[in-house]
């Protein structure tokens, strides 16, 4: 169906979390509160928003709405479910399939907002509002799984579902959502229901402290410098950086560095002290690994285990099983061959990096042997000497809002969307912007927030997702509403805030996740993601920030508005297979420890440290190099990533084959781009992941375009 035929036609959702999928495989709450109940009158979620674009009112609301708000959205969604399973009338897609898809009407509204709040603006309030209600949700999707009336409507349409006449979407839905009430236990006996219903109380109650516990670790340290001398080698815009951080902690006259990557990366790249820059590295992969009170370890050991006992209860040998039966991969075989081929490619190369950053510290006679918090340092000067190219030198033409709005640019170029900043709207957040999106012909599109610096209140990281997505709900056209968080450098001093190369593809990245929220174009709130798919529609995006045509649009020097010139370019260009492997194996570690993790088949204790040693000596990964992540900050994997990290890379295959057809044609051809959006865009989540990309690109994809880009070939 042609959107722009149906007047209001809106799109969207990244990580869908409506109800029916909200109940069938559960979600992160971020932090919220316990407080005194506010009076129904007063409860903005009880209404409808009364703001523009009926977007949320974040200005009047406050977390006392929250538990209130979440108690009658549960009151109504079970009264939803009892008038689905008393209806006398014989079942029929409608009555049951598309009345579940409806139900939760407020739950799903007020979940929506809270874990966008509590993910980006937390306060103490938010995180005991988390800590209570994550347990009752969690009893309160089991009431809904484990309903066997409920079962047994589902079960009959899915076994009539080949004489119903249903459209793509429909059998998609009806397929998937039986599969997900069997895959919930909807098939086991009362005593294994009671057994699952008290291992998935525990997994709700391990998975929020684990976060908030990575929060407070992230957020204690503090690297203070009260010597100028220990600054040496500090770019201007970190140190001005420092002195804003040791302000806003009370240390005046003092120069503050943090785990935040944005205040950490730029020290680990240039600090001349290596004393220092060992002590900052080590705090940050220390994380929730301190023996102290936020100590992650023990919840993380309890989390495998309770994951492992579930898998086996629901009949599966462990937990990748059970995840990736529903992914694109399919399974945990076909996973280790692609991290495997590529951890074979990219070790070998990170090994002859090391060699030549140690060549770099033997030449300047320091007599030590390179180590992990060594190797930004040296890697910025190993660029220097090969590229004569620095982050330092290309900052200045990144200024964090030009390059949004090349990104913006792109999707002009691409899809015909504009984008309107906007005045007076309510906000998540003080530093938030927010932006009408409108379709080619000026129609409206949907609202996008973004929100791009870090604080104390924010996790860490980046990441898209919605307060409102699109569907055809409720009989009405519902428009998305779009949420896009990043951890950027703040403007410092008179200067705007100016990001780096890496920063750059972040934000496109993160703004790939918000085109496939805003084009979407599907009937039913229910959809079914990937997370080994989804990151094709952001991961293709990054490959536009480094076209020398979209680099002249946006990269503006922030003093003379001149375009970042030609010979910088071809820097940027001839660098871009430097430190590859690095890069590579530091995110296949973590994809195989993941995976390490959620194949074991039996429950067990484990030592956290003493198995992730194990294994990474195993697999020989260097000592010069740590795994991106480690497990006891690995938030990923806490989260809907779990057996499914590796689908980065996964996607990696996919988006670098997508963007060859783009490539073959022209950079903004329509006919590829239009093709692109209607097979993936529009419908993400409701159709065959192997069956959308080859609708788009005629055939399956490639592994050699991926292998090019990283220079693994």
């Amino acid at each position: 169906m042609n959107r722009n035929l149906l007047k209001g036609i809106k799109r969207k959702n990244f990580l869908v979390i409506e109800i029916i999928l909200l109940m069938m495989i559960g979600l992160i709450f971020p932090s919220c509160s316990k407080t005194t109940e506010a009076p129904a009158a007063e409860n903005p979620f009880f209404s409808e928003y009364n703001t523009p674009f009926k977007v949320p009112p974040f200005d009047i609301i406050k977390p006392e709405h929250f538990i209130p708000a979440y108690e009658k959205g549960m009151e109504e969604h079970k009264a939803d479910i009892e008038a689905i399973v008393n209806n006398t009338e014989a079942t029929s897609f409608d009555n049951t399939i598309v009345a579940l898809d409806r139900s939760g009407k407020l739950l799903s509204k007020v979940s929506k907002v809270f874990s966008g709040l509590s993910s980006a603006n937390t306060n103490d309030e938010l995180k005991e509002i988390q800590k209570e209600m994550s347990p009752r949700l969690a009893a309160h999707r089991d009431e809904i799984n484990l309903n066997k009336k409920l079962f047994e409507r589902v079960k009959a349409e899915y076994e009539q579902r080949d004489q119903l006449n249903l459209n793509d979407e429909q059998m998609y839905l009806i397929e998937n959502l039986y599969k997900g009430y069997v895959r919930n236990g909807a098939n086991l006996n009362d005593e294994d229901q009671a057994k699952l219903k008290e291992i998935n109380q525990k997994i709700s109650k391990v998975r929020v402290q684990f976060g908030q516990n990575v929060l407070a670790e992230t957020n204690e340290f503090k690297l203070v410098v009260e010597n100028e001398e220990d600054l040496a080698g500090l770019p201007e815009s970190s140190i001005t950086g420092a002195v804003e951080a040791a302000k806003e902690a009370g240390l005046e006259g003092k120069w503050v560095f943090t785990t935040h990557k944005p205040s950490m990366i730029p020290f680990l790249q240039y600090s001349e002290k290596r004393d220092l820059r060992e002590k900052l590295y080590r705090a940050y992969t220390k994380r929730g690994d301190n023996d102290n009170e936020r100590d992650n370890k023990k919840i993380l050991s309890d989390l495998i285990k309770l994951r492992v006992e579930r898998a086996n209860l629901l009949g599966y040998k462990t937990y990748a099983d059970y995840i990736l039966e529903r992914r694109m991969a399919g399974n945990s075989q076909n996973v280790y061959e692609l991290l495997n081929r590529l951890w074979d490619a990219s070790l070998p190369i990170a090994k002859r990096e090391a060699k030549e950053l140690q060549a770099i510290i033997d030449a300047e006679g320091d007599g030590f042997k390179l180590a992990s918090w060594d190797w930004w340092y040296y890697a910025e000067k190993l660029r220097k000497q090969k590229y004569e190219l620095d982050d330092t030198e290309l900052r200045p033409y990144f200024v964090l809002n030009n390059v949004r709005d090349g990104a913006f640019w792109v999707a002009n170029q691409l899809y015909g969307l504009t984008f309107e900043e906007l005045e007076g709207m309510p906000l998540p957040h003080p530093d938030a912007q927010v932006f009408e999106v409108k379709e080619a012909d000026g129609s409206h599109c949907g609202i996008l927030y973004m929100d791009f610096h870090p604080r104390t209140s924010k996790r860490g990281g980046a990441w898209c997702g919605t307060y409102r997505s699109q569907s055809r709900k409720y009989g009405e056209e519902v428009d998305p509403v779009v949420n896009l968080v990043c951890n950027f450098s703040k403007p410092s001093g008179d200067n705007p805030a100016m990001i780096t190369l890496e920063e750059v593809e972040t934000l496109f990245h993160e703004f790939g996740h918000a085109l496939d929220n805003l084009l979407s174009n599907i009937t039913y709130g229910t959809t079914f993601r990937s997370p080994d798919f989804s990151e094709l529609p952001s991961q293709i995006m990054e490959h536009w920030a480094m076209e020398p045509t979209v680099l002249k649009h946006y990269a503006k020097h922030y003093q003379t508005g001149e375009a970042i010139p030609d010979k910088l370019i071809d820097k940027i260009v001839k660098s871009g297979l430097f430190n590859q492997g690095f890069i590579t194996v530091e995110y296949l570690a973590a994809s195989l420890l993941d995976m390490k993790y959620h194949t074991i088949t039996e429950p067990q204790d484990l030592d956290i440290n003493q198995f992730e040693k194990a294994y990474f000596d195993k697999i020989g990964l260097i000592p010069e190099i740590i795994s991106r992540y480690r497990g006891t900050y690995f938030n990923h994997i806490i989260g809907g990533y779990a057996a499914g990290y590796y689908g980065y890379i996964w996607s990696g295959v996919l988006d670098c084959d997508a963007f060859e057809a783009f490539k073959e044609t022209s950079l903004f051809d329509q006919k590829t781009a239009n093709a692109f959006k209607i097979s993936i865009l529009e419908k993400n989540g409701t159709a065959d992941y192997m069956s959308m990309y080859v609708n788009f690109r005629g055939r399956e994809p490639k592994i050699e375009p991926l292998l090019k880009k990283r220079g693994l070939k």
